[in-house]
This record gives structure tokens, C-alpha cells and sequence, in this order.
């Protein structure tokens, strides 16, 4: 009869899931939960296997529950609710004027690209806010440039935001809500606040240079209002005339500088085709929508305009919304700015967008990052206006700590050498696929031959005796083109190097192993991408396309497809 575990194990599990849940937006993490409960209980890393069954039960009951039933379960534990007020969010600081139930968040991706990590992290940033204050998301594509917008730059941010677990409330394109912006195009010219200018481009560029005002800036607004409906009966041509918005030509703030608002693009859009010419800018189209939308947050990189868009509201009449910026997240070898990803793919340096080393989602997801791994390292390293290059690794150990409980042990051998053992017992053997979490086992027909790295044969000597890790020892008679050995005793004896092995009985496995597409001097790395030829255990061919293993002393891995997988990590 298997023993309970204690009563007090069971309430720190319960109350641990519970805690984690309430943290990250109603879903606890197992490992998480996990590592807390052996923290505060170290004597039972004996009874791990029974530890995580329970634990598995508990997380998959908990998240169940809605946020708010789990909220009012953990008032039962005053000790974790004084924690989680002094812990607060791990990273993201309260958010100024946010009232719960009184809050809109928006997702607004530029549909002129694949949806890299950095989106990834920005998202996942006013996705826990939305949680935490019980607010509304906008999922909202600024597709006002037909020239940069394609349906499949569309689709890789719907896939990637479902990756992510986000959930948004409601969803637009702005190509499609021109009729209700062209108004407020008209308000502006007709308060004064903008001007129909047929200034040519280099004309434009060198007064904005010098801080000086063009001709067409003291137009009455009667005049404007012809032009612009000149522009919306199509009479202008690409590049004749643009609305600028009055802003102040000498600001030390080069955006301020009568920006463009509105522009003739004479292109097919791949959602209302040639429907219409006049298109707004990013920025006019930002703050309106805003508007429509009700967002009360705006949660974005550094690299926008706020001061512009602020003072676009105030022409407007519009509400202050609250505008919170922080710095890109990159990481170091893997820009994410599309300029230097695109020639890549052009000129056949990598395979795709879905690269295994490209920072796209579609090539985070091949190199086996979960999506639990971006948001656990979202609120460990928060946001910060200041610029910084985060390493691979930091994700990686976060990636590598949620994987650990849940990846199944499949034995793979690099660069393989044949060994030979002289009275290897034969038969089958029963092996679990992970030591300490229940996750099944497969049994293996076992006789006298092997094969195992040949980075383990080099450096071991004849006379020396090594483990074949969960089976026995053999005692190394020589080496050469082929192994022997010799049956050495069953009894694990401690300091005895263990051997990863697989039988006669394998299939042949390539591993791709990604590095950075950079190097140092921002020139292309030729040898990013490097790959291992082996064999792995029979049991491999049961594995499907996206599972996540762990070849024991190599790696963790992702199956990319028949016979390849792509290495996510140490």
C-alpha cells in the first residue's frame, strides 16, 4: 500500500499551485510549483515521482478555476497573500491610474513582417496587465501602408499570439475603419491644426532640416479642405500632396516638425484592395484608433512617438491615455529588426522566416522554446527604458527548468562507435523515460553490441571500466575502428563514468544545433548552424513532429521531422 503523502506536503502543494496561479494570470506551472514544494520540503526528493503525480493533479485542478475563485481559495493562506503583496508582480510595476474592470489594453502589430520575440515579450507584457486588472484587449493590425502589408504577415501574429496563450477580446483591421478616420483628417484642416502641402519630398526633408515652414503652411482652410477632397476623389496622384499636421517647426524633437498625417499610396492592399488612396499615417491612425478603441493603456517600445500623439489627442479632443515605454528586447547575435532579417531570407542564407535561428516566433517555436518559458522570463527581467542585450542563455535556463519535469529521456548517441561486450546479459530491460517524474517507460531488447559516442571512446583508456547509464558496467578492452569490452558487474559504483548507449535495434537522427546569425562585428555568422549525425533508440519513431525530449548528456530537443531535430539547448 503506497503511504500519503503528509498533510503538510499537500497543503504547500495546494497552496503553491494556487499562489503561482493567482501570479501568472490564472495558470500555475507544475515545475514551478514543484521546485517550491522540494524547497520547502527537501526530505522528499525521495518521493519525488509521487510528489509531482500530485502535483500534476493539483495544477490541473486549480487551473480550472476562474481567476477569482482562485483569488478568494488563497485568502485561506494569509502567509502567501502577505508574500504576493510584497512580491508583487516579479518585474512589472503597478500601472499608474489603473482601476480593475476599468481598463483596455491593445496589441497592435504593423502586418509588415513575422512576429519575432521581441513582439512576443511586448505582448505578453500588456497581456498580464489585461489579466491583472480584469481589462479588455485589442487585437489591432496598423495596416495603413498597402506597400508593407501581405496576409501572411497577418496570420504569423495570429499564430504567435495563440502560441502565447493570449486571449484578446476583440479584433480589427485599421485599413478597414478609414471612413471613420478621414473626419478627424477634415477636423484638423478645418481648425487650422493641418494643411495640404505639394512641397516635393527633398524640399520637405531639407526645411524640416532647417526648422523653417513651407509656403503652403498659411493655406486658409477653406483651400485645404478642396485640396483634400481632391485627394479623396482621387485627383491627386501618388506624391503630389500630403496633410501635415501643424506641429512646431523648431522643436529639437525632429517629429514635431509638421509630421505627415495623411498620404496618397497608389497600391492594392491585401484587405480592401483598391478601395481606396488616401491613407492616414501610423501615428494619426495610432492616436484615433486609441480613441474608438477605448484604450486607457498604451504599453509599447521606446521608439514611437508620444509626444506627437499626445498632442494629435489634445487637437482631437480626445482623453489622455497612459502611455508606458520601454526599450526593445533584443538578444545578443539575434537582431529582430527587419531590415537586416530579410536579406537572409532573400539571398538563401537561412531556410525562412521559421529559421530555428531566426528571433521569429515560428523559428522560437522549431528551436523548442515553450511559450511558458517567454512569459516566466518576461516577469523575471520586467521592461526598463534604458537599452539592454539580453543572452540566449538567461531564456534557455528558464526554458530548460519548465522542460526538465516534462521531457521524456530518449537516448541518442553522437558520432557513434561500435562496442562489443563480451557477456553482456541478454534480454529486454524496462526503462523509464524520465528518474524521478512518472512519465511511462519502453523496454529494450539488449544483447552484445552497442554503440556509444566516440567522444566517449577517445577519452577513455583500455583497462578503465565505464556504466552504460541505466544498464551495467564493462570494463574497456581496446579501442580502434570498433569497441570491446567486457561484462563488468551491474553494482553502480560511485565516480564511474556513465556512457549514454543504444542497441542494434536504432534509427538514425540528425540534429540541427543553432547558433547566433551574427557574430561580434554584426557580419553574418557562416557557422550558425551546425549539425550532429547519430542514433537514437527505436522509441524515437513513436515521437511526433513538435514533441520536446531530452537526449541525456547532449540536450534538449525538438522533433522537426522525420529522422531531424533541432536542438533548443544544453
Amino acid at each position: 500500500m503506497v503511504e500519503e503523502l503528509p498533510e503538510e506536503v499537500l497543503a504547500s502543494i495546494e497552496r503553491n499551485a494556487l499562489s503561482n496561479a493567482v501570479r501568472h494570470g490564472g495558470k500555475a506551472d507544475v515545475a514551478a510549483v514543484m521546485s517550491k514544494v522540494l524547497g520547502e520540503f527537501p526530505d522528499m526528493k525521495g518521493r519525488a515521482a509521487e510528489v509531482a503525480r500530485r502535483v500534476g493533479k493539483e495544477v490541473s485542478r486549480i487551473n480550472s478555476l476562474t481567476q477569482e475563485e482562485q483569488r478568494r481559495a488563497l485568502e485561506k493562506y494569509p502567509d502567501a497573500l502577505k508574500e504576493r503583496e510584497k512580491t508583487g508582480r516579479e518585474g512589472l510595476p503597478p500601472l499608474p491610474n489603473a482601476a480593475r474592470g476599468k481598463t483596455a489594453f491593445r496589441l497592435p502589430p504593423e502586418p509588415s513582417g513575422y512576429m519575432h520575440i521581441g513582439h512576443a515579450m511586448a505582448f505578453t507584457i500588456n497581456y498580464i496587465y489585461r489579466e491583472e486588472y480584469d481589462g479588455k484587449l485589442w487585437l489591432r493590425f496598423e495596416d495603413t501602408n498597402p506597400r508593407k502589408a501581405a496576409k501572411e504577415y497577418y496570420e504569423s501574429f495570429r499564430r504567435g499570439i495563440r502560441w502565447l496563450g493570449i486571449k484578446w477580446d476583440y479584433e480589427k483591421n485599421v485599413s478597414e475603419d478609414l471612413e471613420l478616420i478621414y473626419p478627424y483628417g477634415r477636423k484638423l484642416l478645418e481648425s487650422g491644426m493641418a494643411y495640404t502641402c505639394s512641397c516635393d519630398a527633398t524640399l520637405v526633408k531639407r526645411l524640416r532640416f532647417q526648422g523653417v515652414e513651407c509656403e503652403h503652411r498659411s493655406r486658409a482652410p477653406e483651400e485645404n479642405i478642396r485640396v483634400w477632397e481632391g485627394m479623396l476623389s482621387r485627383k491627386y496622384r501618388e506624391g503630389q500632396v500630403v496633410v501635415r499636421f501643424k506641429g512646431d517647426m523648431r522643436s529639437a524633437d525632429h517629429s514635431l516638425r509638421d509630421p505627415n498625417i495623411f498620404r496618397v499610396i497608389e497600391h492594392t492592399h491585401p484587405v480592401t484592395g483598391d478601395r481606396y488612396t488616401v491613407w492616414p499615417t501610423y501615428d494619426l491612425a495610432n492616436t484615433v484608433e486609441d480613441e474608438l478603441c477605448g484604450i486607457t493603456h498604451v504599453l509599447r517600445s521606446s521608439e514611437f512617438h508620444t509626444e506627437l500623439q499626445q498632442r494629435l489627442r489634445e487637437a482631437l479632443g480626445f482623453r489622455r491615455v497612459e502611455v508606458v515605454q520601454f526599450s526593445r528586447f533584443n538578444f545578443r547575435g539575434t537582431p529582430v529588426q527587419k531590415r537586416l532579417l530579410r536579406p537572409l531570407v532573400e539571398k538563401g542564407l537561412v531556410s525562412g522566416w521559421d529559421d530555428p535561428r531566426m528571433p521569429t516566433v515560428d523559428g522560437v517555436v522549431r528551436r523548442g522554446i515553450v511559450p511558458e518559458a517567454i512569459r516566466q522570463f518576461t516577469l523575471q527581467v520586467g521592461y526598463t527604458r534604458t537599452e539592454h542585450e539580453y543572452d540566449w542563455s538567461l531564456l534557455f535556463a528558464v526554458n530548460r527548468k519548465i522542460l526538465d519535469p516534462r521531457a521524456r529521456r530518449i537516448f541518442f548517441v553522437a558520432d557513434p562507435v561500435k562496442l562489443t561486450v563480451e557477456g553482456s546479459p541478454a534480454g529486454d530491460v524496462t526503462i523509464p523515460y524520465h528518474p524521478e517524474v512518472d512519465l511511462g517507460s519502453r523496454r529494450i531488447r539488449v544483447g552484445s553490441v552497442f554503440y556509444i559516442p566516440e567522444s566517449d571512446v577517445l577519452s577513455l583508456a583500455p583497462g578503465q571500466t565505464f556504466r552504460l547509464m541505466e544498464l551495467f558496467n564493462v570494463k574497456l578492452l581496446s579501442t580502434g575502428g570498433e569497441a570491446m569490452g567486457v561484462y563488468d558487474g551491474s553494482e553502480l559504483t560511485q565516480g564511474t563514468r556513465k556512457v549514454q548507449w543504444v542497441t542494434e535495434e536504432h534509427t538514425r537522427v540528425r540534429v540541427l544545433i543553432p547558433g547566433p546569425l551574427f557574430d561580434d562585428s554584426g557580419n553574418f555568422n557562416e557557422s550558425s548552424l551546425g549539425q550532429v549525425e547519430g542514433l537514437a533508440e527505436k522509441a524515437f519513431d513513436g515521437l511526433s513532429t513538435g514533441e520536446i525530449v531530452q537526449f541525456p548528456r547532449f540536450g534538449f530537443c525538438r522533433v522537426d521531422s522525420p529522422g531531424v531535430c533541432v536542438m533548443a539547448h544544453k
